[in-house]
């Protein structure tokens, strides 16, 4: 191959065309922009304290608005009954809470359970100010943790803060660039591509619906620039490579890719160790199960359960809410019961939220309409256990739906100050006093 082919060839195209991941969303993980933006001179980064070796974070989207008046249920009040004639749970039909005056929905056997342990907490009326009812700009409003839905998703914000820092790139400027020790699997999202929170300026989180999807192919380097595990062959043979020339990029990057996706796969295809329920949700979590105990260094796992824009025929007890909540329920469960029997169940905190309650009456379909405030679960033994907060007002309401207590941008602070220990303020672009809800830790 001549000089001249190699040098035409791009740091940039390769970062385009060079590796794939083989799944629909096609993402870039962040192993690659790692390699792209080595070629700065390292000289001047600015060290930024980091998470603690050992903790993860594992963030469970409930995704089309769930009805959280139909999850965790204020059964004691009358104008509960009152507002849900048909879809309502009676008191006899729910799952009732030891020091509390609400219940689990009747389906929520395995949050019961964890409830029961001390491994749950529920943070009721969350939301934020002038709500939004459409989907997709609530869920942006979640995920940038800005009313206005702009910038950054927020765990993007804090994998750039972790990852990367300030030096002179190659025009003299100043510019954000990698650390030599940032770690390329810091954020992992089981789906088709990752979403917004976890996309920042410069880190690109790995995403794949399943171990088969996950995996270096190469075919458009060895198209274009030969074979570059024969480049590995011969740096492993001794051969001189210039770390900073595009042959040395080359090997730098594909040795990256092999090790980041082989251990992937070989981690998802672990054995559980313990049975996980059937659904969506629960394969997920078992592959987050897995790597977690394969040692892998990421420190975010997104995983995700559709289906709760319940417009109609919510007041079936087998129909598709209370089913959903069994698949949520069950594998969390499930999830908790495999980090014990790996003994890394104290490292693993869980979140859960969904982009919009329900109103608070049912509508004549018999289900609920797009509303706003909605309870947030956290999970694992560095949880306040419990019902933390009371349940916001049946009666004083905003136009017909429930008023938040709880800015959930207070929840993120406490998860970024308290558990991945690093500062909220910088993060959020904003000061938010982080919520009561974890353990001193």
């Amino acid at each position: 191959m001549s000089h001249d082919i190699l040098n035409a060839f791009t740091r940039r195209e390769f970062v385009r065309s060079g590796l794939v991941l083989a799944s629909a969303s096609v993402m870039l993980p962040s192993f690659i922009t790692r390699s792209a933006l080595a070629m700065a001179p390292k000289n001047g980064l600015t060290s930024i304290a980091g998470v603690p070796d050992e903790r993860v974070l594992v963030v469970i989207q409930l995704s089309g608005g769930n009805d959280g008046l139909n999850t965790v249920i204020p059964y004691m009040d009358g104008a509960y009954a009152k507002a849900r004639p048909s879809i309502g749970l009676k008191a006899d039909k729910v799952l009732k809470l030891s020091k509390s005056d609400v219940a689990f929905h009747a389906s929520m056997s395995g949050a019961a359970d964890l409830y029961n342990d001390g491994m749950l907490s529920v943070i009721q009326g969350v939301g934020y100010p002038n709500p939004n009812r459409s989907h997709f700009k609530s869920m942006d409003i979640w995920h940038t943790a800005d009313t206005t839905a702009s910038g950054d998703g927020w765990l993007g914000r804090y994998f750039d803060s972790e990852c990367c820092g300030f030096g002179k790139g190659e025009s003299g400027t100043a510019e954000r660039t990698i650390k030599k020790d940032a770690n390329p699997q810091v954020g992992i999202a089981i789906g088709r591509e990752a979403p917004l929170a976890m996309k920042g300026r410069v880190i690109i989180p790995i995403s794949f619906e399943s171990a088969d999807l996950f995996r270096w192919t190469g075919r458009d380097v060895n198209e274009k620039l030969g074979d570059p595990y024969a480049r590995i062959a011969a740096a492993e043979a001794g051969a001189s490579i210039d770390p900073d020339s595009n042959a040395g990029f080359l090997t730098r990057t594909a040795l990256d890719a092999q090790v980041s996706s082989a251990t992937i796969r070989k981690a998802v295809a672990t054995k559980a160790r313990v049975n996980y329920p059937d659904g969506e949700l629960s394969r997920q979590l078992q592959m987050v199960a897995s790597m977690i105990a394969a040692g892998l260094k990421t420190r975010v796992y997104y995983v995700s359960l559709g289906g709760f824009d319940t417009h109609s025929g919510q007041g079936n007890e087998n129909g598709r809410h209370a089913n959903l909540l069994r698949f949520f329920s069950g594998a969390l469960r499930a999830f908790y019961a495999d980090l014990k029997a790996q003994g890394n169940d104290e490292r693993v905190l869980t979140m859960s939220f969904s982009e919009f309650g329900r109103r608070v009456g049912q509508n004549a379909s018999g289900g609920t309409d797009h509303g706003t405030a909605a309870p947030m679960f956290l999970a694992g033994p560095m949880v306040k256990p419990g019902v933390l907060n009371p349940h916001p007002s049946l009666t004083d309401l905003d136009q017909g739906d429930l008023k938040y207590t709880v800015d959930f941008r207070t929840v993120y602070a406490s998860v970024l100050e308290k558990w991945l220990k690093t500062d909220s303020k910088a993060i959020l672009d904003g000061v938010y006093k982080p919520a009561d809800v974890l353990k001193t830790v």
